[in-house]
C-alpha cells in the first residue's frame, strides 16, 4: 500500500508487527472516527521481499512504530472488512512521476506472487477550492475537466501524458499539491504495461473518485 498521506525519503517500510495502532491523521471529525480499528496482520516477509526487489544499492529505511494511516486503512476497510489480509505500507519516496513509475516497475514481480499493489489517493483533491460541501454536490468545472482528461489518458495507456498531468485541464485546482495523484504512478509502473481500467467513477463532494485496476 502506497498512500498519499505518507511521504518519506528514502523509501520507508511501515510497521511489520501486528500490535501497532492506526494513525488518525485527520482533524475535526466525529469522535467515532478516532475509535476505528483495522487490525490487519502485518507482513514482515513481504517487507523483506520489497527490500530484495529494490536491491542492495537502494537505501531503504524502516518505521516500525508507524501504523496504517487513513489513506491506507479506509479503502482496505471497504475492500477487506474482515481485516484478514496482511498489509505492508511503504512511503512515497518522492512526488516525481518518473521515479514512482520506476519504483512500481521494480515491485511488479509481486503481482505474480499474489500481492496486490495499491496506490491510494484521490483523482481530484482541490479541497481549498470547494464551495459546496454536500456529499452529492455537482463537480466544479476543474474537477470534471481533469477527471475527463484522466479517464481518456488512462484508457489510451498514455503514460507519458499522464506523467505531465500538471499540464492537464483543471490540474491547477484539482491538485494544488500533487501527493493525492502520484500514488497512481506506482500502480501503473507495477502494471507491466497493462492498460488501467476504471472500476469506480463518480464524484464525492464534487471530487472525482475514479479508481482503476490493472489486471
Amino acid at each position: 500500500m502506497v498512500s498519499a498521506h505518507w511521504e518519506a525519503a528514502p523509501l520507508t517500510l511501515g510497521a511489520t508487527r501486528d500490535d501497532v495502532p492506526l494513525i488518525y491523521d485527520f482533524y475535526g471529525f466525529p469522535e467515532r472516527y478516532y475509535r476505528a480499528t483495522y487490525p490487519a496482520p502485518a507482513a514482515p516477509a513481504l517487507a523483506a521481499r520489497v527490500r530484495e526487489l529494490l536491491g542492495a544499492g537502494e537505501q531503504v529505511a524502516e518505521a516500525p512504530e508507524r501504523g496504517l494511516d487513513h489513506g491506507a486503512y479506509v479503502p482496505l476497510l471497504v475492500m477487506y472488512p474482515k481485516a484478514d489480509v496482511p498489509v505492508l505500507q511503504i512511503s512515497l519516496p518522492s512526488l516525481v512521476p518518473i521515479g514512482l513509475l520506476e519504483l512500481g516497475a521494480r515491485l511488479a514481480p509481486l503481482r505474480d506472487e499474489g500481492v496486490l499493489v495499491i496506490g491510494s489517493g484521490f483523482l481530484t483533491h482541490g479541497l481549498p477550492f470547494l464551495r459546496d460541501f454536500r456529499i452529492d454536490a455537482p463537480p466544479p468545472a476543474w474537477s470534471s475537466e481533469f477527471d475527463h482528461w484522466a479517464a481518456e489518458t488512462l484508457e489510451r495507456g498514455d503514460t507519458d501524458s499522464l506523467a505531465h498531468f500538471r499540464e492537464a485541464p483543471g490540474a491547477r485546482y484539482s491538485h494544488p499539491t500533487t501527493e493525492h495523484f502520484v500514488p497512481l504512478f506506482v500502480t501503473v509502473g507495477a502494471g507491466g504495461g497493462g492498460v488501467p481500467v476504471t472500476t469506480i467513477e463518480g464524484y464525492f463532494l464534487g471530487l472525482s473518485k475514479r479508481s482503476v485496476q490493472i489486471a
